[in-house]
């Protein structure tokens, strides 16, 4: 793996769609972070299973406000650090999904469904960050290494 992702340039396939994803995965959290703050789009408590409203101090809405910020953070975690941020924005849609299939079975199984896709997403977003970062990690030690040889020819 780490050849071919040595070998991938910009204008590769694997690199354009790590970009498609690295942007969206950026922009999507942090927008409807931000919706959960104003409700425009959606009225978001409606979407939180009543169990998990019974566990949360305070209102749905008041859990909304945290889901704002987690998802917000999540956001810039991937615009920064992809190969961590891939894996936090799919861990995130993981408990969205296990929260739709149990909030009024089965109102929500087809968004459930959509996230869950955008589940499969992240987790790829999060594998292929990962091994440019390490390729580039490697590729950075490679040279670090090479330095001191070539300065001695």
């Amino acid at each position: 793996m780490s050849d071919t992702m040595s070998a991938v340039t910009r204008q590769s396939p694997p690199h354009q769609v790590f970009l498609l994803l690295r942007a969206g995965f950026t922009v999507a959290p942090i927008l409807f972070g931000l919706d959960k703050f104003f409700n425009w789009m959606v009225d978001w408590p409606k979407y939180l299973a009543p169990w998990i409203n019974d566990i949360v101090p305070g209102s749905a809405q008041d859990f909304m406000y945290f889901v704002g910020a987690v998802e917000i953070a999540a956001g810039v975690l991937v615009l920064l650090a992809p190969w961590l941020g891939g894996f936090v924005v799919a861990a995130w849609l993981g408990g969205i999904v296990v929260n739709l299939l149990t909030n009024n079975p089965p109102e929500y199984y087809d968004i459930a469904l959509r996230d869950f896709g955008l589940f499969l997403a992240a987790l790829a977003l999060g594998r292929l960050a990962l091994g440019f970062h390490m390729a580039s990690r490697r590729s950075a030690a490679d040279e670090a290494r090479a330095e001191p040889v070539r300065r001695a020819a």
